[in-house]
């Protein structure tokens, strides 16, 4: 007689995880980079969120929907700096 596998963890506080460092990386570039240089920080911020995207669904070491919750770590994490440059752009446009 074989043991019944345990409860699996949830995966999706490795997604959230994700969307949190893009967040807080969005908010450093826009508070420590001089904003001629935001545009060029910005996406390497996502490659980083892409790289810890993979390495948190590894470390899981589930296969299963393995594609799925890195589509949705790094998509998510696409809009959020995406809003945060929005926010970026519309500072610059503002007079003061």
């Amino acid at each position: 007689m074989s043991t019944p596998p345990l409860a699996p963890r949830s995966t999706l506080g490795g997604v959230i995880a994700v969307w949190i460092v893009a967040a807080v990386a969005g908010v450093s570039i826009g508070l420590f980079v001089p904003s001629e240089w935001r545009a060029a920080w910005l996406p390497l911020a996502l490659g980083g969120c892409l790289i810890l995207a993979f390495a948190v669904q590894l470390g899981y070491g589930r296969p299963h929907r393995f594609i799925q919750r890195v589509a949705a770590s790094v998509v998510g994490a696409l809009l959020i700096l995406g809003v945060i440059s929005l926010g970026f752009g519309l500072a610059a446009v503002v007079p003061g």
